[in-house]
């Protein structure tokens, strides 16, 4: 089957997700970076892989998937040693429901095309504005939904998926947004843990072959 091949930028936290459950799994695997910056989505040859043109993109032999949270999902079906998804079917579910915050309610409304198509629409105060309202509304659910099951971890001392969509997008508030994470205590102990695992720190943006010299 060869080895896999992840298509990837330094700064998506969808593909910051997908690297982080590869390195946990201890899986291998050929980083193929696609600098949107430069336009590099639009590529025909990349089109191909994904007519999308968005990251990250897995291609294990035959099989090529496009999307995040499919390519965990199939990860951890194909290698479920780590398991990303626990046994009692209500931390499952909560599971779930944190991925499906930052999935659908956080990262679609600050991503790369979005932000680019309000540069042109509105001054960066305003900018500014719609990203921390975005983010600060979907930490007010995830912390609400997290403190009574939280433990070390999103739901408990055992990392699981909801951790794997978590990292990236507290990472960034941290990092690149300069979020106020005092309302967010939670969250806030989440990003210290996160911080204590190699695997975790492997995957993030900084530490990227793609990763500029000057960011």
């Amino acid at each position: 089957m060869g080895k896999l091949k992840l298509y990837s930028y330094w700064r998506s936290s969808c593909a910051h997700r997908v690297r982080i459950a590869l390195t946990l799994k201890g899986l291998d695997y050929e980083y193929i970076p696609v600098i949107l910056l430069k336009g590099d989505q639009f590529d025909p040859d990349f089109k191909k892989i994904n007519p999308m043109g968005t990251v990250p993109a897995l291609v294990d032999g035959d099989v090529v998937i496009n999307d995040s949270f499919a390519i965990i999902m199939y990860l951890d079906d194909k290698y479920p040693e780590p398991p990303l998804l626990p046994s009692d079917l209500h931390k499952r579910a909560v599971n779930y429901q944190a991925t499906s915050i930052v999935m659908s309610g956080i990262q679609p409304h600050q991503n790369m095309a979005l932000f680019r198509y309000l540069e042109e629409k509105i001054n960066a105060e305003e900018k500014t504005a719609w990203i921390t309202n975005v983010i600060t509304k979907g930490f007010t659910a995830l912390e609400n939904l997290l403190v009574s099951c939280a433990g070390k971890y999103a739901t408990g001392d055992e990392v699981y998926l909801a951790d794997l969509f978590l990292a990236p997008q507290i990472h960034a508030a941290f990092n690149r947004f300069q979020i106020n994470m005092e309302p967010y205590p939670t969250l806030a102990k989440f990003h210290e843990s996160y911080n204590e695992l190699p695997a975790f720190q492997n995957a993030v943006p900084e530490n990227q072959p793609d990763t500029p010299s000057t960011i």
